[in-house]
């Protein structure tokens, strides 16, 4: 199943699902089910088994996706219903949010492709390097990306992330994936310029630097997260092409680490790191210009494309 954070016109965002063009209001879905099986439960306990946004959703856990499963099923079943009824919205109408808007925690991993250790002249590194990004740096697919006024050397970064959908501690390695809800794209923008004046981390947080999505795809689609092809494009050139296979701390091993230092929460999102052909160490040195198209794609989740635009 995927799962959507979308908009239809000024409406607040709502969570969906993106089945045959249509994008499934879950929460509306699921409570329109209920009635129509004159089920009593309240409305505010619909909403509290089928939330209207991701957050809750994840929290809810396999009740949730149990019952978000049935709703899809009963949207389909309705046929043109679920459009008059405002269930169901054609995919070209409704906008795209980023899948966690508002993550909990939004956790970068530093030179986790072996290609990428190597072309920055790093030896493969012991223990994985982490940095945060803020809610301010998440951004919509689709939406523009801001050439900073300050900067000239604005780079890509093309990036498979995970969700996390279960609280914990001290998660084994082997136990890991039990606690992943699914998988998204990241984009982990980063100003070059600052990044290496000693403003590391001003340099990965200015605003925009974290387009996401388009989906949150769930493990029940990908069952193995390591053999994923990985590529980013620029004005529709391949800059960037490895696969998840080349990570030098795979899913499990970022899940127990991470979960040593701190309790992993649903709606966490750790981002595992860019392979090799980030514009720094290109010969010559490639950066993103207003104008350019930037545009991800990772197997089995999809495309997540933006325009750069001036501040």
């Amino acid at each position: 199943m995927r799962l959507a954070t979308f908009q239809f016109k000024s409406n607040p965002a709502r969570l969906g699902a993106p089945v045959d063009g249509q994008l499934i209001d879950l929460n509306a879905a699921y409570q329109a089910m209920l009635r129509e099986r004159g089920e009593t439960l309240p409305e505010q306990m619909a909403a509290a088994v089928v939330p209207a946004d991701i957050i809750g959703f994840l929290d809810g856990g396999e009740r949730a996706i149990g019952a978000a499963k049935e709703a899809i099923a009963y949207a389909g079943k309705i046929g043109s219903r679920a459009a008059e009824e405002s269930i169901a919205y054609p995919e070209k109408t409704v906008k795209l949010l980023a899948p966690i808007p508002r993550p909990r925690k939004l956790l970068m991993v530093g030179l986790n492709y072996r290609d990428h250790a190597q072309e920055s002249g790093n030896p493969l590194p012991e223990y994985p390097t982490f940095f945060m990004k803020g809610a301010v740096c998440v951004t919509n697919p689709g939406d523009p990306i801001e050439y900073p006024r300050v900067s000239k050397q604005l780079d890509y970064e093309a990036e498979m992330a995970f969700v996390i959908g279960k609280r914990g501690r001290h998660i084994p390695k082997e136990k890991a994936l039990e606690y992943v809800a699914g998988y998204t794209i990241v984009n982990d923008v980063s100003v070059r310029d600052y990044q290496h004046r000693g403003q590391w981390t001003m340099g990965k947080n200015f605003e925009n630097a974290a387009p996401m999505g388009p989906y949150l795809v769930l493990k029940d689609e990908i069952p193995d997260p390591h053999v994923l092809d990985v590529s980013c494009f620029l004005n529709g050139e391949r800059v960037q092409h490895s696969n998840t296979k080349q990570l030098i701390f795979d899913v499990n091993y970022l899940v127990n680490y991470i979960s040593e230092c701190v309790t992993i929460e649903p709606g966490d999102v750790v981002s595992t790191g860019t392979p090799s052909g980030v514009g720094l160490f290109r010969t010559p040195q490639l950066f993103m210009k207003p104008g350019d198209v930037v545009r991800i794609e990772v197997g089995k989740i999809g495309v997540l494309e933006n325009r750069i635009v001036g501040e």
